[in-house]
């Protein structure tokens, strides 16, 4: 075997740059058309299967006799790394076709394909394709599996297409459309459609506010509510609904200083809260943690008694604020009765009834009675989800019928059995607005919290992990805010257009790490696995699974099959699968993991 650069040197400190600078990169980049824990950084992706495959001089002592001529050689080589890894050069013709002419020169014309047994979020096969390379990946988890596809499957079968919407028939120039923008352009069209649609089916639930005449007076549109989840004080002498809150602030930003200010009645054991701004300081939260405190009597109170409450079902939520749009900037609003009215009007029609893995510090709220995915929710966030996953397939109907009016065949051959019709072009719009309703699920659920120093809101999975969250945010899904569905749909197609597209075959399936080889004959195998149980992968991805298989199950019955994600065959070292042990825990993974190794 002919020895390779990566065995021996590499400019890691301009790919170690490149990957860190690629954290601060969101807007259209490939990470963000869905989440994915513990993704890798593409710079350092592409550069590795680079370095890979080529030789390194010393393999070739004949065009490169002497140490300098050798180490000359390295330096023009770590030059072409060093352009490759540029996030501005993701997709540079230019620069992808040198570096692809350096892999075909190493591997005589033929480079091996390559495999990523555990794919995730998609990022060794995608640059790997990038590179010119023909790419496998897979994965036992089918919601990394359809990231992946959306990645390096789908773009493809599509690339250079004109959009199939109306709107654009004028448009139609065969070099007008570049990569997938034509899907992307439909998946930003449709999913308008779908998020006007919502809004007369559900807009009564979303109801706007009126201003204050110190704010400019007039309506103003709702970006989100502020609610404190409650229970009551175990104190027999007061028995409030004592709030439970993190921090009464609103916004820290200098000059717009605002914070919820509680006022208690003590003879009616009840409290009240207004909106503060300017100077002043907002009082300390009520929980923290060591425990909470009831803010009527002052009585320290257990988180024992917290998760008792809430396992019984006793625990509520009360307003705290309302954030609205005014007219130079967001506005901050006292709680609303009528608001809260509306809000505990909304009935779902479905909600997910799959059951919260009981996995100590990655779903504690497993702890506190939030046993099934539908616990995550307020009933007003799961008639938005259900009223968009189900706009997902009156979607596709529209598509099919433009993309056939359009002159896309009508072979009737579905996406899940690889085809590239008007049936699959429907099929792969809807996967994208699958994503973008994933997106609206990340910000629209019980444990987002609000940013003061942001104005802002953080999203379900501001960590690996699903904490219990105190004080919350349930945003404006019709809004035009982040956690809209119209701001996810941007962020989509954004992601979309940035993934490119190329000429090299792509495919990925779901299948267990230790057979992931079966069917590609020599592949280089690149791959991240994971590292015991640091990540748990299958009981965090539940969280979409549940609403991407109520709005994708009809597109791909084979990897919506089952009810969750599949879990036992994981290979993560997670000790609740095993009784708490976790040296079984840790002897599973290591056995799987060599066993995949191995094959």
């Amino acid at each position: 075997m002919k020895k390779k650069l990566i065995e021996v040197s590499l400019p890691l400190e301009a790919i170690n740059k490149e990957a860190a600078r690629e954290k601060s990169i969101r807007h259209g980049h490939p990470s963000t058309l869905h989440l994915w824990w513990a993704r890798r950084p593409l710079a350092a992706c592409r550069a590795v299967l680079f370095a890979s495959l080529v030789d390194d001089p010393s393999a070739h002592p004949d065009r490169f006799p002497t140490e300098e001529a050798q180490q000359a050689e390295r330096l023009r080589l770590f030059a072409i790394i060093e352009e490759l890894v540029k996030w501005e050069n993701s997709n540079n013709e230019a620069v992808l076709a040198k570096a692809r002419q350096e892999i075909l020169r190493s591997c005589d014309g033929n480079p091996p394909p390559v495999l990523d047994p555990f794919c995730g979020g998609g990022s060794i096969p995608l640059e790997a394709q990038r590179l010119g390379l023909v790419a496998y990946g897979s994965d036992l988890n089918p919601v990394a599996v359809l990231i992946t596809k959306a990645l390096i499957e789908i773009p493809p079968k599509f690339a250079g297409l004109p959009p199939v919407h109306p709107d654009t028939k004028s448009m139609q120039l065969a070099d007008t459309w570049r990569g997938a923008q034509g899907l992307a352009e439909d998946v930003r069209y449709y999913g308008n459609w779908m998020r006007d649609e919502a809004e007369k089916r559900i807009g009564h639930l979303y109801p706007k506010t009126r201003l204050p005449k110190e704010q400019g007076g007039g309506e103003a549109t709702v970006i989100a509510w502020l609610w404190a989840r409650t229970v009551k004080c175990p104190n027999p002498a007061c028995g409030a609904q004592m709030p439970l809150v993190r921090s009464f602030a609103l916004s820290t930003k200098k000059g717009k200083q605002a914070w919820v200010e509680p006022i208690v009645d003590p003879a009616a054991k009840t409290v009240r809260f207004e909106v503060q701004t300017g100077q002043g300081r907002p009082q300390e939260g009520t929980v923290n943690r060591r425990g909470a405190r009831c803010i009527v009597c002052g009585t320290p109170v257990p988180f024992d008694h917290i998760r008792a409450e809430s396992r019984a079902g006793c625990m509520g939520a009360r307003l705290l604020a309302i954030v609205a749009q005014g007219q130079r900037g967001r506005v901050y609003l006292p709680p609303d009765e009528e608001h809260a009215q509306v809000a505990a009007s909304a009935e779902p029609t479905w909600s997910p009834t799959g059951e919260i893995a009981d996995n100590p510090g990655h779903t504690n709220v497993y702890r506190y009675g939030m046993t099934t995915w539908g616990d995550l929710f307020t009933p007003r966030q799961l008639v938005a989800l259900t009223t968009f996953s189900d706009l997902v397939a009156e979607v596709r109907e529209l598509v099919l019928r433009d993309a056939v009016a359009a002159g896309l065949p009508d072979d009737g051959v579905r996406l899940a059995d690889s085809g590239s019709g008007a049936q699959a072009y429907a099929d792969a719009v809807g996967v994208y607005l699958g994503f973008a309703l994933s997106k609206v699920a990340d910000r629209g659920s019980t444990l987002t919290r609000w940013m003061p120093t942001r104005d802002s809101m953080y999203n379900t999975f501001a960590r690996q992990a699903l904490p219990m969250v105190w004080d919350f945010v349930e945003v404006n899904s019709l809004g035009q805010q982040t956690g809209g569905l119209a701001e996810s749909l941007r962020w989509t197609t954004e992601s979309l257009e940035g993934s490119g597209s190329t000429s090299s075959e792509g495919w990925v399936i779901q299948r267990d790490a230790t057979a992931a080889i079966d069917g590609v004959v020599s592949p280089l195998i690149s791959t991240d696995p994971p590292y015991y149980d640091n990540i748990g992968y299958a009981d965090l991805s539940d969280f979409f699974y549940v609403w991407l298989r109520r709005s994708l199950r009809d597109v791909f019955p084979d990897l919506f099959s089952t009810l969750l994600v599949p879990k036992a065959q994981e290979l993560v070292a997670t000790p609740y699968r095993f009784d708490g042990s976790r040296n079984k825990a840790e002897r599973f993974f290591e056995q799987g993991l060599s066993k995949a190794f191995e094959h």
